[in-house]
């Protein structure tokens, strides 16, 4: 803390919201994408499409501009929050993460990745959640944690 305080002013005490993308397609299946190694946070993972809220910016607009710049899709039906997640990266700054299922327009055989940040894609089943545990020490097996929240709504959906 600095004289009168400045510090305490300059630095908000509100943690970073974010909004993830659990996509679903017709076989009932969800995307994930890896990662690139050299990610400040979460490096070389498995991850939900996803990412920060701009300032004064809606969740489901982060969530959809989101899946937009990670994929090249776009949300046509956000079909439910699969939870809300609280964490903090490995930069100290806390964070809220609103997860919701959805289905993109789009060819899904094609997403286009965000250059530089994604390396690779997969469409996982449900008994396939245990790839998710690769490098499960970056973050915990909390990936692994949304997938089997994220297929449970879907269950839940009855889709």
């Amino acid at each position: 803390m600095t004289v009168g305080g400045r510090y305490c002013r300059d630095v908000s005490t509100e943690p970073l919201r974010c909004a993830g993308a659990l996509i679903v397609d017709d076989e009932g299946r969800i995307f994930f994408q890896r990662r690139s190694a050299d990610r400040r946070l979460f490096p070389n993972t498995w991850d939900v499409v996803g990412g920060h809220a701009w300032p004064g910016e809606a969740i489901e607009e982060t969530l959809r501009r989101e899946v937009t710049e990670e994929t090249g899709w776009t949300v046509s039906q956000v079909l439910g929050v699969v939870g809300e997640y609280r964490w903090t990266g490995d930069d100290g700054l806390p964070r809220v993460e609103t997860d919701f299922l959805v289905r993109v327009d789009g060819d899904l055989d094609r997403p286009r990745l965000e250059a530089g940040k994604h390396t690779e894609f997969r469409w996982l089943a449900e008994e396939d959640v245990t790839v998710l545990d690769e490098h499960r020490d970056v973050n915990d097996g909390m990936i692994r944690r949304i997938a089997e929240a994220g297929f449970a709504a879907l269950r839940a959906t009855g889709r």
